[in-house]
Formats: C-alpha cells, sequence, structure tokens
C-alpha cells in the first residue's frame, strides 16, 4: 500500500482528522486520538504504516517477516508494517478500519455521539 493509498483510505473512515507532524509522517486520528500513521524515518528509508491493534492481533501479526513493534508504541499493541510484509492491501484495510474502531471505541461517550460514531 503506498502512502497515496493510505492517505485516501483513512479519508474515507468517519470522523477522521489528517495532520503530516513527526518529520512528514503522516498521522491519521479519530476524536483526537492517533489509530493510523505512515511514515519513513531515516535516509533512504521506504513508507511504514502503524497502526492501534488488539493485542491478540499485535501478537499474531509480530510473527510475521517485516511486522514489528511499532516504535514508541508497542506497549499499546501498535505493530508497524514495512515493505515486504505478507499482507495485501486489502488486509492492511481491514487492520486499519480496526484501528479505527478500536481507538474510536475508547472516546466518550457524548464524543462518539457529536463525531457520528454511535456504532462504535
Amino acid at each position: 500500500m503506498t502512502r497515496a493509498d493510505f492517505d485516501a483510505y483513512c479519508a474515507t473512515l468517519t470522523a477522521t482528522t489528517h495532520v503530516i507532524q513527526w518529520g512528514n509522517a503522516s498521522v491519521w486520528k479519530v476524536g483526537g486520538k492517533i489509530f493510523a500513521v505512515c511514515s519513513s524515518w531515516g535516509e533512504g528509508a521506504s513508507d511504514a504504516i502503524a497502526f492501534k491493534c488488539s493485542e491478540l492481533s499485535y501478537k499474531i501479526l509480530t510473527e510475521l517477516d517485516n511486522v514489528v513493534p511499532a516504535p514508541y508504541l508497542a506497549r499499546a499493541s501498535w505493530v508497524q508494517v514495512r515493505g515486504g510484509a505478507p499482507l495485501s492491501d486489502e488486509d492492511l484495510r481491514a487492520h486499519i478500519a480496526e484501528a479505527h474502531r478500536i481507538v474510536a471505541a475508547k472516546l466518550t461517550r457524548a464524543l462518539r455521539s457529536e463525531l457520528g460514531l454511535q456504532g462504535s
């Protein structure tokens, strides 16, 4: 999944906001809370996608090649998917949508209602 594809998909999710921060990282939030990031740090580094996941998904995903605990966020069950990981774009979209759902579910009931996330 390219960064453009990542950004386009995240933009389709309910009540998301987008900022560029941390050295040109594409950061996606719901209710002010981050659920996914696409970044490339270091010279020659390629884009990598990081997202929040359940503890079980974290354990399963980090067993795959080129899927690692996300720098700075691993203790909160975040993974980083690097080039060559055995995940299709469809798989990544499903994981990103689940990250959005997990983070949205932790927002207050009032904020979820305000953002149109009542089913979250």
